[in-house]
């Protein structure tokens, strides 16, 4: 054989072989399809559950908890008939942290409560509660048949309707039952351990062969628990994580209705709101899937109801086996960031730290300083005090070096203008350029000495932005007027509501945008005129009536802290006007100027590409 010959059987061989890898890959993906497809009919009902919800928050919000039931049921002559009879229980168990209450309807959670919470309105924080909230599995035989849990009523495993851990106890699990036919059954085991937000639950399922699959939906309606509903709204969301991802993904923030379908695997999902979450984990195998979605009710219902939230999970495939066990979990609790971060996953991303160099210092620098002063300090207007003080000095070398920047600059006014009227004509920009920047290299001066500090204390605003208003320690903190700090402070409710600014007046909104105009005042007295006479406007007064119309619905925190920065940078702007005597400092400029100055890469390039133009200038004369 040729060489050609060869190389054409090892071409052939080639795309043999990648044909063959090419179909393995797609049977795979159409098997995986198979067993998505084998849940179309639940995740149906939950789209129309929350196109319904949608409806149902807009007119009538009671109505928000209607369920979709398959209507494939088993026949009744079976024995899981007899468990469709019954009257509602309800069994609470409990540790120092929450209480959870189930019902035997369904065998679900009932409601949460959070002990060491309340709601603004001084009574218990309870997550959600009632019979408008659903838990339900759904189970496909493979005969093509279906039942769903919440159909019926289960059976509990223990004479105690209500427990409490006690102070020897390390766990506790309740058992609920529900007796599918002659040695089938499906319980519920709810375990609760002390001092823990975590509900384990393992879903066991005996004798239950012809199972081939399974979807759980879970939804609720969650209450409103902060007192400005548009502010916990637009913190309030679904949240999720794949597994082996550091970051997490959101459904769209705010008002409305949200719904996204995942396709792939997932760790787990949560129903967050502004400082409290429920979150679903799935522990050994991970979800196949799920839809998600939430709608938005109207401000002042007469239920109180902030979100109605619904997932349709799909359960890893089930097994042919006698015995089988699908371990899964619930955190009910606060979204505190250390809490969070005790349980290694990833729940700490639903405080919204920012990302990158934002989150980093939230993360190492003032969620620790945060911490080690509430050991010691109890009012958390103060810490909020003593943390500005200490990012201020820190920052206030970088302060100083700019304050000097612009100082130069200022007493340079004089000669750059001298220069800009030698230098006239447009054939002279250059030499007009390279004199200006020689006037700067002498005396020491910088264009962009300013700009440092600023770009360095840029990321800290926009920390403390984050930080504020995601931090459950401000949480129904009072300090002087402020009744919460984690919410906005009023000292006049007003009759009207006005557009883009509410309907009360904040006091430490005001106190902010008033020390924001004097502040900027002062940084501008020390600038030189930059001949935009826009640029002083929008600095001076349209950025503080911004601030006054943005933040007068935010927390009461971020406004003082602002208010403080501002404050204690007015001081910095005196204290160094005092340290520095500018007669002093032209002098030494002077004295600098008459230095020999050694030139520059750029200013040598600069230079000769004006000795080139002017050369290029005389050829064309």
């Amino acid at each position: 054989m040729d060489k050609n010959t060869i190389y054409g059987f090892l071409a052939i061989g080639a795309i043999l072989i990648g044909f063959s890898y090419y179909t393995s890959k797609q049977s795979e993906k159409y098997a995986l399809e198979k067993r998505r497809l084998d849940s179309t009919a639940a995740v149906q009902i939950a789209t129309e559950r929350i196109s319904n919800a949608a409806a149902a928050a807009t007119t009538m919000p009671s109505a928000a908890g209607a369920v979709a039931k398959p209507q494939n049921a088993l026949p009744a002559s079976e024995p899981l008939a007899q468990a469709a009879q019954g009257e509602q229980q309800l069994y609470t168990i409990e540790n120092d942290v929450i209480a959870v209450t189930l019902t035997n309807q369904g065998g679900r959670v009932y409601s949460v409560e959070l002990k060491n919470y309340h709601a603004y309105n001084s009574k218990p924080l309870t997550l959600f509660e009632g019979d408008k909230n659903d838990f339900a599995l759904t189970f496909y035989t493979n005969d093509s048949r279906n039942f769903t849990t919440s159909s019926f009523y289960f059976t509990p495993q223990t004479a105690v309707s209500s427990y409490k851990l006690a102070e020897g106890d390390a766990a506790y699990t309740f058992v609920l039952r529900l007796q599918v036919g002659e040695g089938q059954h499906i319980d519920y085991e709810y375990t609760l351990r002390k001092g823990s937000y975590m509900v384990d639950f393992n879903l066991k399922l005996v004798g239950l062969r012809n199972v081939t699959n399974a979807d759980l939906l879970w939804s609720y309606n969650a209450f409103q628990q902060e007192k400005a509903f548009d502010n916990e709204n637009n913190y309030s969301t679904v949240a999720y994580s794949y597994p082996g991802e550091a970051d997490i993904e959101e459904l769209g923030l705010g008002s409305g209705n949200e719904e996204e379908t995942v396709k792939t695997r997932l760790q787990w999902i949560a129903f967050k709101q502004q400082f409290f979450s429920s979150i679903l984990i799935a522990m050994d195998e991970n979800f196949n899937g799920a839809y998600m979605g939430y709608t938005t009710y109207k401000p002042g219902n007469r239920e109180n109801f902030l979100k109605q939230y619904v997932a349709n999970v799909q359960l890893p495939i089930l097994s042919a086996q006698h015995e089988q066990d699908v371990p899964m979990a619930f955190y009910f609790g606060p979204n505190h960031y250390s809490t969070l971060k005790s349980y290694e996953s990833n729940f700490h991303k639903l405080v919204p730290l920012g990302g990158w160099i934002i989150g980093w210092i939230n993360r190492l620098v003032v969620i620790p300083i945060f911490d080690l002063l509430g050991k010691y300090i109890s009012s958390y207007g103060l810490i909020i005090l003593i943390l500005t003080v200490i990012i201020k000095l820190v920052l206030f070398p970088l302060t100083f070096k700019s304050y000097l920047s612009s100082a130069k600059m200022r007493l340079l006014k004089p000669d750059v203008d001298r220069i800009s009227q030698k230098y006239t004509k447009k054939e002279d920009a250059m030499k007009k350029q390279q004199e200006t920047m020689a006037l700067y290299k002498k005396a020491g001066a910088s264009p962009m000495g300013g700009c440092l500090p600023i770009v360095v204390q840029l990321p800290i605003l926009i920390a403390m932005f984050r930080f504020f208003p995601a931090s459950i320690e401000l949480r129904q903190q009072s300090f002087l007027w402020a009744d919460d700090l984690s919410g906005f402070d009023s000292i006049l409710n007003l009759p009207f509501t006005i557009p883009f600014y509410g309907d009360h007046i904040s006091l430490f909104t005001l106190l902010m945008a008033a020390a924001l105009f004097v502040s900027s005042r002062m940084s501008m007295s020390q600038t030189p005129d930059t001949g935009m006479p826009g640029m002083k406007f929008m600095t001076l007064y349209l950025m503080p009536a911004m601030m006054l119309f943005w933040f007068n619905n935010y927390a009461a925190g971020l406004s003082y802290y602002y208010f403080l920065s501002n404050l204690i940078t007015i001081g910095q702007n005196f204290a160094t006007r005092r340290m520095v005597n500018e007669d002093k400092l032209h002098a030494r400029m002077k004295e600098n100027s008459k230095k020999p100055v050694k030139k520059s890469r750029f200013q040598a390039k600069l230079e000769e590409m004006a000795r080139k133009q002017q050369q290029q200038q005389r050829g064309r004369r």
